[in-house]
């Protein structure tokens, strides 16, 4: 099994910052893509940013110019730097991962428990 653990949420003033952290733990072979999703009440989970393990990059267009991902592969942590942030960025915020469990025969995905990120002023 693989467990994710998220920090960093909180509140905001618009157009402040947040950083979000995520830590894998558990029994895996390897990661191959790292992540943030979020969902805001009564919408659908969107996909913010990912990172791969070589280092590739993936953002929604919404937030590519204010938000920032990285990754640390010896820690298997992400991290999303988020400023400008906006009400509409207000939301429940997911880590997720794409990992081969140790005696698995597939890469599977994994999802944190989520944060609750909060701009308003």
């Amino acid at each position: 099994q693989v467990r994710l653990v998220e920090s960093g949420g909180g509140l905001v003033q618009p157009g402040g910052s947040l950083r979000l952290s995520c830590a894998a733990s558990g029994s895996f072979v390897a990661i191959n893509i790292m992540g943030w999703f979020r969902q805001a009440p009564g919408k659908r989970r969107e996909l913010v940013a990912t990172i791969t393990s070589a280092g590739q990059t993936n953002y929604l267009d919404s937030v590519k110019d204010r938000f920032s991902i990285s990754g640390d592969n010896a820690k298997n942590s992400v991290y999303l730097q988020m400023d400008a942030l906006k009400p509409e960025d207000t939301a429940v915020y997911f880590c997720n991962a794409r990992a081969f469990p140790s005696g698995g025969t597939s890469w599977l995905p994994y999802w944190g428990q989520g944060i609750q990120v909060t701009v308003s002023s």
